[in-house]
């Protein structure tokens, strides 16, 4: 499938499937949401999660999306880079955040400075994918 039309689509959707690979090989996978920008796929993540822990071992990932009323469905390969875990309100992953956030929820959060704490402590990071190629169909 033509990876800008899989973008295209993908743009339209929120949530996916992120597959990742354990140490061993196995696949594991995480329900997500995510935000399409310049042909990347940015998602929010904690420290502490397999998938994370996975993908710093590994960068290699397959994102998996579906649009069961259609049944549409788009699965992109590809790699991952991991930006810092955020430390303090005021740091770049906590700026990348306040965007993040805005792009997933359409809105500004009530009170920023809530937010930007929070981040720092459930140890957010984000995740920018880079699909290089896009399997599946687009139906409707």
């Amino acid at each position: 499938m033509e990876l800008s039309k899989a973008l295209a689509w993908a743009s339209e959707q929120k949530h996916a499937v992120l597959i990742t690979l354990r140490k061993d090989g196995r696949a594991q996978s995480s329900d997500i949401v995510y935000v399409v920008d310049d042909g990347r796929f940015i998602v929010s993540l904690t420290n502490t999660r397999a998938k994370t822990k996975n993908m710093s071992r590994d960068p290699r990932i397959l994102l998996h999306i579906t649009n069961p009323a259609s049944w549409s469905y788009i699965s992109f390969d590809g790699t991952v880079e991991l930006s810092a875990v955020t430390v303090s309100p005021d740091d770049e992953t906590s700026n990348r955040l306040v965007e993040y956030y805005e792009a997933v929820a359409g809105e500004p959060h009530p009170d920023w400075d809530e937010y930007r704490q929070a981040m720092v402590d459930e140890g957010r990071l984000l995740a920018t994918f880079t699909p290089t190629s896009a399997v599946g169909q687009i139906n409707g």
